[in-house]
């Protein structure tokens, strides 16, 4: 099993080029696992993690309601937002400047087979990320991502997550308010879910603005650790 890593931060790159990119990647992946099969062979398979700050955009996941979102595609266009449909589990949700998306590309079989521990492992990473900042990320029953105040008329929302799984390889991920725009989350219903407010960290801190740099080395060092996994920088 390969547990090594690969990390790659791709800076402010447009969602579109990002998801090709992924998508190559992850079809990549797919390609040496169907050759192993067939042609009886125990050639490694790569481990991808990227990291990346989208412009404004929307996306909608495969078994998303397109009624969550709130205005036309003209009125994004106006907001120089685009909207996507694609292939991930989950709702609607926002990516823009100040957020840090991370997306793992893995082939699970290097490390465990299972969709909803791996879940709960990107769940971890965050929650522990926070902990760094003294913040107290928590899980809501039924609602993937991390949450704040669960169980109170205050919960909010910090990080989303939806992801895509093949033959045990991972695409899309999480996305990390920072310092984000929150009032783009005004256009949607956030992941479908109806009267729960969304938060991020520079926010929940009382900072102008938080060190995205820090925050992504915090959350690179809790998800090796989780998931036991060296890790590379191309």
């Amino acid at each position: 099993m390969n547990k090594q890593i690969t990390i790659e931060d791709l800076g402010n790159r447009d969602y579109k080029d990002t998801w090709d990119y992924q998508e190559q990647l992850f079809d990549s992946i797919i390609e040496i696992k169907r050759r192993n099969r067939t042609e009886n062979t125990d050639f490694p398979t790569p481990n991808y993690f990227l990291f990346v700050e989208h412009p404004h955009v929307y996306t909608l996941g495969k078994s998303g309601d397109i009624h969550n979102l709130l205005v036309s595609e003209e009125v994004l266009a106006q907001k120089g937002a685009k909207f996507y449909k694609i292939n991930r589990g989950g709702d609607i949700t926002y990516h823009g400047p100040g957020q840090i998306v991370g997306y793992p590309i893995l082939d699970l079989d290097n490390f465990f087979t299972d969709i909803h521990k791996y879940l709960r492992y990107l769940e971890e990473t965050i929650i522990r990320t926070l902990a760094e900042y003294g913040i107290k990320g928590e899980r809501s029953a039924g609602e993937t991502g991390v949450w704040i105040d669960v169980g109170t008329p205050f919960a909010r929302k910090i990080c989303a997550m939806g992801v895509r799984s093949s033959r045990w390889v991972t695409m899309h991920g999480f996305a990390l308010n920072v310092n984000t725009d929150l009032g783009y989350f005004d256009n949607i219903i956030p992941c479908g879910i109806r009267g729960k407010a969304v938060t991020s960290l520079n926010v929940e801190l009382g900072q102008a603005q938080v060190d995205i740099a820090e925050v992504k080395q915090h959350i690179l060092r809790h998800f090796a650790i989780l998931f036991g996994a060296e890790l590379t920088y191309k």
